[in-house]
Formats: C-alpha cells, structure tokens, sequence
C-alpha cells in the first residue's frame, strides 16, 4: 500500500503494479466467486474477472430477463451460471450486486449460506451502513468487504477492454479470517479497477448517494435544463442551445478536464471563456452549495435511503419510472440531442 498526496491529504492507496494481476490470481486460487445479481455491475465485474483468469459463476433469477442477458453474454447454465440458492452453495465469495431494494428481499437467501469463512462482497455500502432499514447484517464468522467502482458496469467493461481501468474504492467492514484485505484487493484488481483507495461502507454510501444526486446525474441535469431554457427563452434555436449547453461540454470540455484538470482547461480556452468562467464560478458554487449541504445531511439521515427503499420496492416501481424517464427523454432538450448525436462525424 502506498500513500500519495492529495492536494495536501495523505491517502492510502493500492496500484496495480504493486498488487499486480498475477499475485490477485494467486491469492484467490482456491476461491470460489459467486456474483449474483446480473444488473448494472454484476456483467462488467464478472466478464472481466472470467477474463482475468479467476474462478467466477453468476447467480440469477432462472428465466428473466438478466438471466437471458447472462446466457447471451457467453455464461453457461450448469457450468457456471446458477440460480441464486445454488450459486451461493458453491462460491466461497458471494458478490452481492443486486439493487438495494433486491439485496432487501433477496437478504434470507444469501444469509443462510454465509457459513464460517466465507467472504461477503459489496458495491455499494447501502446495506450495511442503513441496516436499521434494509435488515443486512452479516454473520460475525465472514469476511465482509467492499469494492466500489467509480462509474457503471458498463463503463467498467468497456475500459477493461480497452486495457484501462476504473478507479475504485475498497473497504473492510468486518475481518473474520484475517484474510479480508488480501481478498477486497484481489477481488478490486480483478474486477479491473485502475487504483483503488481505501474507505469505510459508511462513507462510500455518503459520497454516492450525494454524488449521484449531485454533479454526476441529478445536478447536472438540472443545470442543463435551467441553460437550456434560458438559450431558448431568449430566440436560441435548439440546436445552438444544446450545442452550447451539453455538446461542447461533453465531447470538447471535459475531455481536456480528465486529461489535465480544470485549470489546464481554462488556459486553453479563449482568454473571453476565461475571464467568463474564472468570474462567473464562484457565483455558482454560492448558488448551489446550500443544496448539497441539504442533501448530504439528508443522506446522513438515512431519509434518502427510505426513499429509495420505500420507492424501489413497490411493485409498479418500473412503471412510474419509465414515466419519469420518458418524460426526460421526450423533452426538446433530449430530442434535440439525439439529433445532434446523429450529426456526429462518426455517425455520418
């Protein structure tokens, strides 16, 4: 493990090249990886640990839909691929990649297959820390750890395939055999994570839970939506309102953002973007700051948990959502882009 400096913060941190594919391999010869859920993670994590060469099976509901989408991905019913009960049976880790709202219902199940020994695996420290709520406490004879890649399954296999990986967090929530860190970075670098820093489940959910309703989805949307509507008030067309708002962003900015950080960026900009963004970024960190300090302490609360646990488990949950979805989808903003990503070099 080695610590590195973040902006004046010391983090511990494990790379690939000190905890190469090869000594992950080793320490997890003898195991058994079950992942059971098939989802957003559960395809990204257990392609790319067939791949890497570890002994992985998938648990799925036989016969719906995730259980068709496993079998199209190359799994095999008897050899590798199972129903929940059975997959559990086998596995000495139990990758538990179901939603939240299924890890509730799904709970006895996995429960009563936890014997001594084994290690109980998670991307998403939502259970464990809202336990009060979800009713998921581990047996104190199992290893239970966590691996949170930071971004989708999807995102997760495709840089896999394209030989990179996806920064991850890891934590130890509970060692029963003394061997729980050996297995969480195993299992990390297995998965195809590029770095991964340490953390507690505790924290994990916070920051998630705030991120994806902050900048990574629900703020972003929101400040498109607000631009969007301001460009089209005003006589901008829809074309040079998106473009304006979610294009260049996309495709030309943030690019150079990953690639260099946001001061690079500014300085290869246009010095009029610069003066525009270097005095207009302060106003909106005031503007929004309030709101995220509201939502942290609403997450710290458990309230956005029962939200999503109380949302999430009724039954015509995927009704009301498509809803929802259908809703951002048919907006002018959304259309627009559709045809805006259709006029891309690469699409024409």
């Amino acid at each position: 493990m080695a610590q590195l400096n973040f902006g004046g913060v010391s983090e511990n941190v494990v790379t690939r090249e000190e905890f190469p594919l090869k000594k992950a391999l080793e320490t997890l010869k003898n195991e058994t990886i079950a992942v059971i859920g098939y989802g957003v993670q559960g395809p990204g994590q257990s392609l790319n640990l067939k791949d890497n060469g570890f002994n992985v099976i998938v648990g799925q509901r036989k016969g719906g839909a995730s259980w068709e989408k496993a079998k199209a991905d190359g799994w095999i019913e008897g050899k590798n691929l199972f129903d929940i009960e059975e997959a559990c049976q086998k596995a000495t880790i139990i990758q538990y990649l179901l939603s939240d709202a299924g890890q509730i219902s799904v709970w006895p199940t996995i429960k009563k297959h936890l014997s001594a020994g084994k290690a109980l695996y998670f991307s998403h420290g939502f259970g464990v820390t809202y336990h009060e709520r979800t009713g998921i406490i581990p047996p104190k004879d199992v290893d239970v750890i966590l691996v949170a890649p930071k971004g989708s399954g999807t995102s997760l296999r495709r840089m896999f395939l394209q030989g990179r990986g996806l920064n991850s967090s890891y934590a130890i929530f509970q060692d029963a055999t003394g061997r729980a860190k050996d297995r969480v970075i195993a299992l990390g670098i297995g998965v195809g994570s590029g770095y991964l820093f340490e953390t507690t489940f505790k924290r994990e959910v916070y920051s998630d839970l705030t991120g994806e309703r902050g900048t990574l989805m629900g703020a972003i949307q929101g400040i498109f939506a607000a631009q969007y509507d301001v460009l089209r008030a005003n006589g901008h067309t829809p074309s040079e309102a998106f473009n304006e708002t979610v294009e260049e962003l996309t495709q030309s900015l943030m690019p150079l953002v990953a690639e260099n950080g946001m001061d690079w960026m500014y300085a290869n900009c246009s010095t009029t973007a610069q003066r525009g963004a270097l005095d207009w970024w302060k106003k909106f960190r005031d503007a929004s700051k309030p709101v995220f300090e509201e939502l942290y302490k609403e997450v710290a609360a458990g309230n956005e948990a029962q939200r999503s646990i109380d949302s999430n488990s009724k039954t015509d949950y995927r009704v009301k959502l498509e809803a929802e979805l259908k809703e951002l989808r048919e907006s002018e903003m959304w259309q627009a882009g559709q045809t805006v990503r259709k006029l891309r070099p690469e699409n024409s």
